[in-house]
């Protein structure tokens, strides 16, 4: 009888959707959603970037189609600040959008003297330069690009760009 009942719920559980996986999707989607409403751009018109450097890294954006002047404009405008508030040790931004504090965080303001963010703007959009000749800096700066990586889901490098 108890292999039968074991039997039984094992061809259930194998036919219910993943109650993870339905969790990320979620998730995921108040990513976009509080995201597009912090940057003030949709996500679906641009492309997002992080890498990570030996002194730090880089945050990317970029709207897709060339001449989308609103959403390069747009982009421009919303890493600009993103620089400005990283300098103050302002997080308040990332922590709307992703819900909770990413990692990194309290050793990036508590550092945030010895960080530097420097926003250029691209062709397309722009970017945030981030540097520090601090290891524990470092440390905590590549966190924070690695938590972006997976919660934007962008399919970047993990690893230190060469």
């Amino acid at each position: 009888m108890t292999s039968l009942l074991s039997l039984t719920l094992l061809a259930v559980l194998a036919q219910a959707p993943a109650a993870g996986a339905d969790c990320v999707e979620h998730h995921a989607a108040d990513v976009d959603r509080r995201g597009d409403q912090a940057m003030g751009f949709s996500h679906q018109q641009t492309t997002h970037h992080f890498t990570l450097t030996s002194d730090g890294g880089q945050i990317f954006a970029a709207a897709i189609t060339t001449g989308d002047v609103e959403t390069r404009d747009a982009i421009r405008a919303h890493l600009g600040h993103i620089a400005r508030a990283f300098s103050a040790g302002n997080f308040e931004m990332p922590m709307f959008i992703h819900g909770k504090t990413p990692p990194g965080v309290p050793t990036m303001k508590r550092l945030r003297e010895r960080i530097q963010y420097r926003s250029e703007d691209t062709e397309r959009g722009a970017q945030v330069v981030i540097r520090t000749s601090d290891p524990d800096a470092v440390a905590a700066i590549h966190a924070f690009l690695r938590f972006q990586i997976a919660d934007h889901r962008t399919g970047d490098p993990t690893a230190v760009a060469k």
